[in-house]
């Protein structure tokens, strides 16, 4: 009779896992730690961003470091040059400019 080899990943996956038992409920002080709260922050919207959406992209870091640096020389915004390049981009497709 031949003896085989346990095969440690078979014997892993066969294994069932034991079912934990429901913790008792935590009261008082205790409980305040034992539940993860998020804090109670409004959220404000800003009057700058009525009426828009977020438009974005994957790019290489060179492009964001490109871009920076541009906004930077011309003393403007990334926001402002990205809207710029759009509305270059609608003109050139014969959709017209955004204000």
């Amino acid at each position: 009779m031949t003896k085989t080899k346990a095969n440690p990943l078979q014997a892993a996956l066969s294994v069932v896992p034991e079912t934990p038992e429901p913790a008792a409920p935590v009261e008082g002080k205790e409980a305040a730690k034992a539940t993860p709260q998020t804090p109670d922050r409004k959220v404000r919207a800003r009057p700058d961003r009525e009426a828009t959406v977020m438009i974005g992209g994957h790019f290489p870091k060179s492009y964001k470091q490109q871009l920076r640096m541009i906004a930077a020389e011309e003393d403007t915004t990334s926001q402002a040059l990205l809207e710029e390049a759009l509305n270059l981009l609608f003109v050139k497709k014969g959709k017209g400019r955004i204000v």
